[in-house]
């Protein structure tokens, strides 16, 4: 959204100027609660504002989706992988592929789809690295979240997989607003220390704008930070939490030693070392198609 004054300083001024606008320009945005992605593609806003609606047919759906064939693609290549194929009959519809996967993993894959085009969008071709960097990290816990779930037999699989995809929006955002100022870019540290400050903010107020639902928004945007020691039944956040810990993991062989088996999220999932081994050995080609599904 258009913020009055919402102009870049001079690359010439100092840090400290640089700072004091940005934090206003990122402050008075967020506080308006409409914040947007520049560059998202239209079609992609479309097919996410249908398939947020409860009445929404699947024809509709069609209909909005068919009209890009790249995201079309994208869907029939989630529909065929390995995580959602289980049967290995492919389809090779656009109906029948949505079908397949249901309303919310197709939602995930046109955000997937919609984030993957914006980081090659001409104005950020200097953030390509950065961007490429962010995808590939949510691709990473978006497959791995999803497998965790399947493991567990948890009914919120494709919300886990939506949560992991989502994770790093707010990185994004950030990266991009800080872009317009040359002086706090240049600087490693301050452009990764106002990222850490802003990016869990920016990313609770853009999913908010996406109308999506709470526990998508808790889970993507402070899984690292909920439910502690806490007993009680196991949440989303657990599930993208302990995808979290198996995505560090290198070699296998490791497993039994590592100390974050103990963790609350691994405790309150149930899983085990013999479930997360399931989770890195029986799951790797699935968590493998995901990524290849949904980043290319």
């Amino acid at each position: 959204m258009a913020v009055p004054g919402n102009t870049a300083l001079p690359p010439s001024v100092g840090i400290a100027p640089a700072l004091a606008e940005f934090t206003r320009q990122i402050g008075a945005e967020l506080a308006a609660g409409t914040p947007e992605l520049p560059a998202f593609p239209e079609i992609a806003m479309r097919a996410r504002h249908a398939l947020s609606r409860a009445e929404v047919s699947i024809e509709e759906v069609v209909r909005i989706v068919g009209a890009e064939p790249s995201l079309a693609v994208r869907l029939l290549q989630l529909a065929n992988s390995a995580a959602v194929n289980r049967s290995a009959q492919r389809v090779t519809t656009l109906r029948t592929a949505i079908a397949r996967m249901g309303f919310d993993l197709a939602r995930s894959a046109t955000i997937a789809f919609a984030m993957s085009q914006m980081r090659r969008a001409e104005p950020w071709r200097e953030l390509q690295t950065r961007f490429r960097e962010i995808w590939e990290s949510c691709a990473r816990l978006a497959a791995t979240a999803y497998s965790v779930a399947r493991e567990r037999r948890r009914a919120d699989a494709d919300q886990a997989l939506l949560a992991g995809m989502l994770h790093a929006v707010g990185k994004l955002y950030v990266l991009i607003r800080m872009s317009r100022f040359p002086p706090l870019m240049r600087d490693p540290a301050i452009a990764a220390e106002i990222e850490h400050v802003w990016q869990a903010r920016a990313g609770r107020a853009l999913l908010a704008h996406w109308t999506l639902p709470p526990e998508v928004i808790e889970a993507a945007c402070g899984f690292d930070q909920a439910g502690g020691g806490d007993p009680g039944p196991a949440s989303l956040c657990d599930v993208l939490m302990s995808a979290h810990y198996l995505v560090g993991v290198q070699d296998i062989a490791g497993l039994p030693g590592a100390a974050f088996l103990g963790a609350p999220c691994f405790v309150r999932l149930g899983l085990d070392l013999e479930a997360a081994a399931r989770v890195l050995q029986a799951s790797s080609a699935e968590i493998a198609s995901l990524r290849a599904a949904l980043a290319d």
